[in-house]
Formats: C-alpha cells, sequence, structure tokens
C-alpha cells in the first residue's frame, strides 16, 4: 500500500509528496497543480484546482497497482467534501488507522456513479483508498464554509451537514449519471487564464447543485423509483452517452445502439430517459444541436454543411427544431455571430 498524507489546504506539499512516493510528472501553476503518472506502480493522472470563495477541486484519473491511501487532515466542522465516482470504485474513512480487516465497518465504499457528502466534526482526517487494479475516475469538490464570501451559500452548507451534528457526517448518495456528465465537462475545458477559471468555477457551481439537489431527494424520498438497471447497465448506457457526443453525425439507431452495449431497446429508453430525462432520439437531435450551434460560431462552414456534418439528412427540419430551441433561424444566429465578431 502506498500512504500520502497532506495538510489541508495545502496541495502544493501534497503533490510534492505525491510525486517523490509515485513518481510521474508534475506541474504547476498559481491554481493548478497536476501529476502525470506512467509507471510500474500508477497510470493516469491526479489533478488539483483552487478556485475562489473557498472551492477546490481535486481530480483522479488513475489504475494503480497498489491500493493508494490518501490521508487529508480535516479542519473540524469548517469544510463540506462531495466526493463523485464516474469509474470503479473510492472508499473513504474518517480515521487515518481505520483497518479494513479488523474494523471493516469503519471503511465505507462509493462505486461508481454513486456520489457522497462528507463534513468533519470529531475526526481530524478524511482517508481516501484507491484501489489497486481498478480505473478510478473520481472528483472531489471542497467548500470551505470559513472562508466563502457567499454567505448565504456558506451558511446553508453549514445548517445542512455542519451545524447540530455530533458525529462525522457521511452521506452516500443512490446512483446520479448527471452528475458524470458535468464532471466530463470540467475534464474537458481547453482554454486557458481568466476564461479557463471562470469556466471551472461555473460548473463546478453546477456540480454542487447537482450534488444538493440529489441529496435532497435522497433523504426526502423523492428521487425517481430509481431504475431496474444494474451498475453494468448503466455502465453502459454512459459509454453510448460518450459515443454519441464525440460522433453526433453517425446514423445512430436504436437497434445498432443497442446491440453495441448488449442492451435491449426498453432498456436503453429507460437508461436515457434516467440520465439525460429523453429518449433516445431526443438525445442524439439535443447533441446535434449543440454541435450545431460551435459550428456556426467556430467555423466558417455554411449552413448547409452544417448541416451534414452534424448528421441531419433535412435542411429544412434542422431549421424548424434550431429555430425552436434558439428562437431564431440558423442563418440569423450566424448572421448575429459576424455582426458580434466584426
Amino acid at each position: 500500500m502506498i500512504t500520502i498524507a497532506s495538510k489541508v489546504n495545502d496541495f502544493y506539499s501534497f503533490f510534492d509528496t505525491l510525486q517523490s512516493e509515485i513518481g510521474g510528472t508534475l506541474a504547476k501553476s498559481t491554481t493548478e497543480c497536476k501529476l502525470e503518472i506512467k509507471n510500474e506502480l500508477a497510470n493516469g493522472s491526479i489533478r488539483s484546482i483552487i478556485l475562489e470563495d473557498g472551492l477546490s477541486v481535486l481530480e483522479f484519473d488513475i489504475l494503480a497497482s497498489e491500493t493508494i491511501e490518501i490521508s487529508i487532515e480535516a479542519l473540524l466542522a469548517t469544510h463540506v467534501n462531495f466526493m463523485y465516482c464516474s469509474k470503479g470504485k473510492l472508499s473513504h474513512a474518517f480515521h487515518k488507522d481505520a483497518d479494513r480487516e479488523s474494523n471493516p465497518d469503519q471503511i465505507k465504499n462509493i462505486d461508481a456513479f454513486q456520489t457522497s457528502i462528507v463534513a468533519n466534526i470529531i475526526s481530524g482526517h478524511n482517508v481516501v483508498f484507491i484501489e489497486k487494479d481498478v480505473q478510478t475516475v473520481a472528483t472531489l469538490i471542497s467548500v470551505n464554509t470559513a472562508e466563502s464570501k457567499n454567505s448565504q451559500w456558506s451558511n446553508s452548507l453549514k445548517e445542512a451537514f455542519i451545524e447540530n451534528k455530533k458525529e462525522d457526517y457521511l452521506y452516500i448518495g443512490s446512483y446520479n449519471l448527471k452528475i458524470a456528465e458535468s464532471i466530463k465537462q470540467l475534464q474537458s475545458i481547453k482554454q486557458e487564464g481568466l476564461v479557463r477559471q471562470l469556466l471551472t468555477k461555473g460548473i463546478v457551481n453546477v456540480i454542487l447543485a447537482l450534488e444538493i439537489e440529489h441529496h435532497n431527494n435522497d433523504i426526502e424520498g423523492l428521487e425517481m423509483e430509481p431504475t431496474s438497471l444494474t451498475k453494468m447497465e448503466l455502465n453502459g448506457i454512459a459509454k453510448l452517452t460518450e459515443y454519441i457526443n464525440e460522433y453526433p453525425d453517425l446514423d445512430h439507431k436504436v437497434e445498432n445502439l443497442s446491440d453495441k452495449v448488449g442492451l435491449s431497446a426498453a432498456k436503453l429508453q429507460e437508461g436515457f430517459k434516467f440520465q439525460h430525462g429523453l429518449t433516445v432520439c431526443e438525445y442524439i437531435r439535443s447533441v446535434r444541436l449543440t454541435k450545431s450551434e460551435d459550428l456556426i460560431i467556430n467555423t466558417d462552414l455554411n449552413i448547409s454543411e452544417i448541416v451534414y456534418t452534424v448528421g441531419f439528412t433535412s435542411r429544412s427540419y434542422f431549421s424548424k427544431i434550431f429555430k425552436e430551441r434558439f428562437d431564431c433561424t440558423p442563418s440569423d444566429y450566424k448572421k448575429n455571430k459576424l455582426a458580434v465578431s466584426a
């Protein structure tokens, strides 16, 4: 087992320790640290992002040959931590000497597509275990309520997860695939500088909103009777979502998509309704419209070229549904874009 210790809000020394224990190439800036690893101990990356208002993000995308135990010191009754596992699984404990064999109840598992919320009330550590031989993709967003400038936001978090609590707070929720989609957006930001910071903070706030909404629905019993899909089937839906996002131009027939992941058409529709609130066809159409907007804004393609690039076969149909979403025709949208950039 590889053990890493970190002090609160000291990501620089944490990444120095990570590099010394696991190896890899470390890049640092004033707001981000990223360790790229490719050796016999691990393959992947670990990244941190420091934002305003007491927000920080820690991301893992890693396959380790040994279990990695990360022990992070915690200030009592100040931080609320939101953990989401997109792939593989995580384990969490409040005690740095937690032992799986002698006291397995101290360690809680967070499976793929599960979200969790952690607040330290009496314990001074959060311990996260990254399992060996399991590709793990996970995101931890930490909110320091003592530093947040948004008093309403921090007070709400304190009231929900810290105040009047006599024991450490740990909530592990039901499956949620919508959060995974927002996390993918966070991971795909390519811009630099101030734009990167603004986009990152915006998406992090969306993720936090989804996390809190999911928690409230779970606690109040409002979560839609989740789904009959198994975790493996949900993973298939997530893969299909990525596939459609990457190749919106292909002729995505329901039967072909079903065959691709070994799900019936009914299971496929149930999964897309659960994840996106849309049927498969509605989701494909939505992705194509989003892609078409991007092409109008960022390329010199004409409307006819864009229609076929994103997979539509009829310009008139494309214009109709584009106007329904954006309240103007594609041609007018392009003219407005040119006028703004002139």
